[in-house]
């Protein structure tokens, strides 16, 4: 049998389900409209119930490394671009094995100023939307030889993002919260951050947790806190970790996250990505 219209009744194989909630079908848009007024509560609800679906749905584990075969981290930090054929690999590689010559295309190792070119040229060539992201980056900060410039790294961010970038989103969420390069909006910075973090980035879903947390919304911080947690967010877990001392998380909550925080790091370990961690660290001295 065919369904109906939740409008006018009628029987029709060719219904079409509102966008929004899937709950119900209408025959067309006029139908659709005229239904509006007392499917609108209801529509809402659902449609936030199925949105929440996806924002809290377990993230995917990311790619292996193509050189040491180890799961690579979920924080952009810790992972390499390599600017002269565009592959990502872990820190350990990056700063232990291939020190003068990329693996892949045996580029030399290129001073900054000249890094800085190549991610320009695989911009222009491939707009390549990993090298918008670490140039505007740069821009952001000033760094590499670059002028600060807010507004030019809000447009590759904004390029990146179009492209499908999660980076580019989550640096779009904190221009927008920090007001660099646009007019401050918390509403559009969660925006992003929610885009970033349904595509696995954890900086962003670190984000939305403290945000929930400043309104109030401790349940639902919690949830982001656990995700970011189980894939390795040290300051995700320092959170849970303050939530339990204040009585906001259980202890069952607490200790799962504790589990979750060091599978995630176990299965990401490696030696050389410790000697990478310490070299880092050498340089933010």
């Amino acid at each position: 049998m065919f369904e109906r219209c939740a409008s006018c009744g009628k029987a029709d194989a060719n219904l079409k389900a509102c966008t929004a909630c899937k709950l119900v079908k209408y025959c067309g848009v006029d139908c659709q409209v005229a239904h509006r007024p007392a499917h609108k509560k209801a529509c809402r609800e659902k449609a936030k119930e199925l949105f929440d679906e996806k924002l809290y749905a377990q993230p995917q584990k990311r790619d292996e490394c193509p050189i040491c075969m180890i799961p690579l981290p979920y924080h952009d930090e810790e992972c390499a671009y390599m600017s002269c054929c565009g592959k990502i690999i872990c820190i350990g590689c990056r700063y232990c094995l291939t020190r003068e010559h990329c693996p892949f295309c045996n580029a030399a190792d290129l001073t900054t100023p000249e890094a800085v070119k190549r991610l320009s040229e695989r911009i222009e060539k491939y707009n390549d939307s990993q090298a918008m992201v670490l140039l505007g980056f740069r821009y952001i900060n000033g760094l590499d030889g670059l002028q600060v410039d807010q507004s030019k790294a809000f447009e590759l961010f904004q390029r990146a993002s179009e492209l499908g970038s999660a980076s580019a989103h989550f640096h779009l969420g904190n221009s927008y919260h920090l007001g660099n390069g646009a007019e401050i909006d918390m509403k559009k910075a969660i925006h992003h951050w929610q885009i970033a973090a349904m595509m696995g980035n954890m900086q962003a879903r670190h984000n939305l947790g403290c945000a929930e947390a400043k309104n109030g919304n401790y349940n639902r911080a919690l949830k982001h806190f656990m995700i970011a947690a189980m894939c390795g967010d040290e300051d995700a877990l320092n959170n849970i970790k303050e939530g339990f001392r204040d009585g906001l998380v259980t202890k069952e909550e607490f200790e799962k996250a504790l589990r979750d925080y060091q599978a995630s790091c176990d299965e990401t370990k490696s030696e050389q990505r410790d000697k990478a961690a310490v070299i880092m660290a050498r340089g933010r001295e």
